[in-house]
């Protein structure tokens, strides 16, 4: 292992050491801090300087997708007219990891006047910020991981880490669900994991391809390469679903010669095939789709409560969703 490698894993180290250190000091004060928020009829305002700023400006983040409403407020514009988005009905949390950030301190008797709450989380926790808050929440560490002893390293990952645990606890606290988690995150693949259905993307009405048990196996083809979906779903007088043919049902048939298109589609089709109905997740359908033995499937009808066939889904469609 050359320097350089060392050097990397003793930074590794020391920061994850700095995290766990902070695990005895989840007490009373976390606590506290927890019910403050959660009594708050407000907002979280996450605030800090520099690089505390951007860790505060990421558990902002945290907090707000995850049921705790939150936002950023930048100290040094803060005192130049940003302090009105901040109410008495808001707790505030200042980072600094010394505790005596001029930025934040000056912030601080108009954030009294105005009556919000305030948390410091801070490394000093004798500092001047601390003494003026309601709760203080000591995330300091022995030391920087930066051969210095400059360079905000641990002090921050351990600052972060701090915010992670108060963000889970607090979710925890307004039982917060994925399907909540998805509504704030529509545009990402995790959102139309949560919250596309069956339903949102499946073929239906004209495109969806349907014969009956007593078509043949030619007529079942046109359909399939009408439809271009690969499959078609067999039913009987009353569209209750019978079967399923795929275009690999019929390519295996060929192997054997061509006198079987002629014959119904009920001699070829796959009898009780796997289905799915609309309001199941898309995500669902997918698994359904990959853990199907002895290999997965790219097709799977929709049925109704009362068994009749009203779509069908591909795995392209799942693809094209970004679902998979």
């Amino acid at each position: 292992m050359n320097a350089m490698e060392t050097d990397a894993q003793k930074v590794l180290r020391m920061e994850a050491d700095a995290i766990l250190n902070l695990i005895p000091r989840v007490d009373g004060h976390f606590d506290a801090a927890v019910k403050l928020i959660m009594e708050c009829p407000g907002r979280v305002v996450m605030t800090g300087m520099g690089k505390s700023g951007i860790i505060a400006h990421k558990i902002s983040a945290t907090l707000a997708s995850t049921g705790t409403p939150s936002f950023y407020l930048h100290p040094a514009e803060g005192i130049h007219g940003d302090l009105g988005m901040v109410t008495g009905n808001d707790v505030v949390i200042a980072l600094s990891n010394s505790g005596e950030t001029g930025e934040v301190l000056n912030i601080l008797p108009s954030l009294r006047r105005i009556g919000a709450k305030l948390i410091a989380m801070v490394g000093n926790p004798e500092s001047t910020l601390a003494k003026n808050s309601d709760v203080v929440l000591n995330v300091g560490v022995e030391r920087e991981a930066c051969p210095l002893g400059l360079a905000p390293t641990s002090s921050t990952t351990a600052a972060l880490a701090f915010g992670d645990a108060l963000a889970m606890a607090l979710m925890g606290k307004h039982h917060f669900t994925s399907k909540q988690f998805a509504v704030f995150h529509p545009g990402g693949s995790l959102g139309r994991r949560l919250l596309l259905t069956v339903g949102d993307i499946m073929h239906t009405g004209d495109e969806n391809p349907v014969v009956k048990g007593t078509n043949t196996v030619t007529e079942a083809l046109f359909v399939i390469t009408d439809k271009g979906l690969g499959a078609v779903s067999v039913v009987d007088d009353e569209d209750h679903m019978i079967g399923l043919l795929t275009d690999g049902d019929i390519r295996r048939g060929l192997s054997k010669g061509i006198g079987f298109l002629n014959r119904p589609v009920t001699e070829l089709m796959t009898k009780e095939p796997k289905f799915i109905t609309k309001e199941k997740l898309a995500a669902e359908a997918l698994h359904v789709m990959e853990s199907h033995k002895p290999k997965p499937i790219t097709v799977l009808p929709v049925l109704d409560a009362e068994k009749h066939v009203i779509g069908l889904l591909h795995m392209t469609d799942l693809v094209r969703q970004g679902v998979v």
